[in-house]
């Protein structure tokens, strides 16, 4: 996989993937992180970049990286004393994978959980969109979300779905413990069967003319309200 972008690329040398060589123009090169690794830079224009990392988005820098490896959805559950889950029902935008994946480590969620059909995966552009922050987040696929969710709840979590028409506001509900927050497609939200194994499905108040906000903000919401109880 090639990574691209200053931060994907010092956040993979940082993580746990193979990097086995970096393309930097000779500003790119300059920088610290990179210099102080002992990663083999080769110095090569901007156009050999973009030709690389298929993007003009490169920044100057891109590299050849271990594939992506997901962590397994068991796991997930087993890896903190109260795991903070992240959820996502068939969002299908890398962007919005991005920009979760961002905020959940950011947030100190314990991973994000994606179905393996129609949805978006870990690509470059995840990489990039997040920031890097998927080399520290676990990121695990599961069949199918609805039977996650009881697995979830087996494990004693409480599952609390984003939903314009929720009954409980999202300040309202109790974060304790171990906590699934699902979140539905663009547009359509979350599936009926995947809503209805839910606990509790919290809506997000709008003061706008706008009807709804973007999965990715509603994450951010969610995952800091679940922090802050």
């Amino acid at each position: 996989m090639i990574v691209y972008g200053r931060n994907p690329v010092r956040e993979a040398i940082r993580g746990p993937r193979t990097v086995k060589r970096v393309w930097a123009t000779r500003n790119a090169a300059r920088e610290p992180w990179l210099v102080a690794r002992q990663v083999p830079v080769s110095i090569c224009g901007a156009e050999e970049i973009e030709r690389r990392a298929e993007s003009a988005g490169h920044q100057g820098i891109c590299a050849e990286v271990a594939p992506f490896r997901y962590a397994d959805a068991d796991e997930v559950l087993r890896a903190a004393d109260d795991p903070l889950v992240v959820v996502l029902d068939q969002v299908q935008d890398p962007q919005n994978l991005g920009a979760i994946a961002r905020t959940a480590e950011c947030a100190g969620a314990s991973a994000v959980v994606i179905p393996e059909r129609r949805a978006a995966e870990v690509t470059p552009a995840v990489c990039k969109a997040s920031a890097g922050a998927v080399e520290h987040l676990p990121v695990a696929r599961v069949r199918n979300i609805a039977d996650f969710l009881r697995d979830c709840k087996d494990a004693g979590a409480w599952c609390y779905g984003a939903d314009a028409a929720g009954r409980l506001g999202y300040r309202d509900v109790d974060y304790r413990g171990p906590v699934a927050i699902v979140l539905g497609t663009e547009g359509r939200g979350l599936r009926p069967r995947v809503a209805a194994a839910c606990d509790a499905l919290v809506a997000i108040p709008l003061r706008g003319r706008i009807e709804s906000l973007s999965v990715s903000a509603a994450a951010a919401v969610l995952l800091y309200a679940a922090r802050r109880g």
